[in-house]
């Protein structure tokens, strides 16, 4: 599931940033702006629920599972910023500029978490791919 929802959460990121970009660089847009990123908030609220599942499934716990740590720690992060965005939103609490800006603010915060995942991801297949190569050789007897 992670391996469909990451892109999808990725492509819905892309689209957003660059629609609150164009609003704040143009004032143009706001309504979509707004709802594209209500979206990637939706996106990241399901690849959390169902990561949470995932890592229960393996480590036999919700969150915080020992290698994923300080992604998940990140992640509350971003959680968090994301939600912020929608209280904002609903209680009117920031104008259109101050929304905008506090969805960058997720928005990095969620370049960041991405980040870990794929460099974790990258480890584990280079590692995996050491491993690997190692067999032949330990199957030979060398």
């Amino acid at each position: 599931m992670q391996g469909v929802l990451a892109p999808l959460q990725f492509v819905v990121f892309l689209v957003s940033l660059v629609l609150v970009l164009r609003y704040l660089a143009t004032g143009a847009g706001l309504e979509l702006a707004i709802v594209s990123v209500v979206v990637k908030t939706l996106v990241l609220y399901t690849i959390m629920v169902t990561g949470s599942i995932w890592e229960k499934d393996v480590y036999d716990v919700w969150l915080f599972a020992e290698p994923f740590f300080w992604e998940d720690v990140f992640s509350m992060l971003v959680l968090a910023l994301h939600t912020a965005y929608l209280v904002a939103l609903y209680q009117g609490w920031l104008g259109p500029v101050g929304l905008m800006w506090l969805a960058l603010a997720a928005y990095a915060a969620y370049v960041v978490n991405a980040g870990q995942f794929v460099l974790k991801l990258r480890a584990a297949r280079l590692q995996a791919s050491a491993e690997g190569a190692l067999q032949p050789q330990l199957a030979g007897g060398k």
